[in-house]
């Protein structure tokens, strides 16, 4: 076994969210890029991003059940584009690109490829992500027998209401939740959600008992296969940077990037102790759903050149003092000239209690 204590378990835990959170901007930006956001491809993308943040939410509450630390918003860990998947062996570049037959097949399908039924579990140069859980899942059982590892659970801090994560289109409730993570019973479950909805095993295409949701593999496939047709996609930048872009562009940019990180902050807040956790989480929706995704589509709607568009960079942003403040500032400055994001200004803002490391 090469996890060999208890301090190395949490490393690995804190790589899998980092894996999760480095996957996110890949999704979202293919999923700004198609057209018709309600289109059957759009929705089956969305609701892959949709679990892939209950997949770090969830990795989140197993880190603290081990007694750890997560975070998602130190700068040391913020990704950039492009870049490889961490550890993923082969390598396997990430890129911010619209949405195409190719970019599914050779980039997100690969991501979410299932391991085989006889693989072996692998626990830092992984093949695939169900075989780095394997490894994670085995290292709970073996150093569990003697060792508490949920000494503990810092159960205060986990985010484990069910009420607070509502699945999607395309995705199932029977699929799994939000749950608290505090013994090898519920570690060895979390573990299990997060696998069968993303990879699934082997030739399993079902993420819940009643086979009503794909796994996330299986979900992609449709859309390659045509079945769920990609339709229009807005020609997008690769890889696009703020400092690339027109000069009238950047200050949108800029916006996107500070909205993504106040997300982050708001996440790391949510795993904070808290008696009412319910006005983060409306926030951490609001963001999403009000803030990121009309920035990111105004973008992909600005010309940078010859039948090219922009599009968010996911760079990271740093507040220089009241993230609040700042973020509300920003808003009323761009809104100013881009008259499309005055809706901004409604979003429900408060200070989060940190600002990163």
């Amino acid at each position: 076994m090469a996890i060999k204590n208890i301090e190395d378990l949490r490393r690995h835990v804190a790589l899998a969210i980092d894996v999760e959170l480095s996957t996110i901007p890949p999704y979202l930006y293919a999923l700004y890029s198609i057209e018709d956001p309600r289109s059957e491809a759009a929705l089956l993308i969305r609701s892959i991003v949709a679990e892939e943040m209950l997949h770090a939410a969830l990795a989140a509450n197993l880190l603290l059940g081990l007694g750890g630390e997560p975070t998602f918003a130190a700068a040391a860990t913020v990704p950039t584009y492009p870049n490889l998947l961490p550890h993923h062996k082969p390598d396997l570049v990430l890129n911010l690109a619209p949405c195409s037959d190719d970019l599914i097949r050779n980039s997100l399908m690969v991501i979410e490829q299932p391991e085989a039924h006889d693989a072996p579990a692998e626990d830092d140069d992984f093949e695939t992500l169900g075989q780095f859980y394997h490894a994670i899942e085995i290292a709970i059982d073996e150093l569990g027998a003697s060792v508490d590892l949920f000494a503990n659970p810092q159960r205060d801090r986990q985010l484990a209401d069910p009420s607070f994560y509502a699945p999607v289109a395309y995705d199932a409730s029977d699929s799994g939740g939000l749950m608290l993570v505090d013994d090898a019973a519920s570690a060895d479950e979390a573990i299990e959600i997060i696998v069968h909805q993303g990879e699934g095993l082997s030739d399993e295409r079902w993420a819940d008992p009643s086979h009503q949701e794909l796994t996330h593999y299986y979900k992609l496939e449709q859309i390659a296969r045509g079945i769920s047709p990609l339709g229009p996609v807005r020609p997008a930048l690769t890889n696009p940077t703020t400092a690339t872009l027109p000069a009238e562009v950047q200050p949108v940019s800029e916006l996107f990037n500070a909205l993504y990180r106040y997300t982050m902050l708001t996440l790391d807040q949510l795993f904070e102790p808290s008696p009412d956790k319910a006005p983060l989480v409306d926030r951490l929706y609001a963001l999403m759903s009000s803030a990121l995704a009309p920035v990111a589509r105004y973008l992909m709607e600005l010309p940078v050149g010859v039948g090219a568009v922009a599009g968010p960079t996911f760079e990271l942003f740093e507040f220089g003092g009241d993230p609040a403040a700042e973020l509300g500032a920003m808003i009323d400055e761009v809104s100013r000239t881009h008259e499309r994001l005055a809706t901004l200004r409604e979003l429900p803002l408060a200070t989060p209690a940190r600002a990163g490391g």
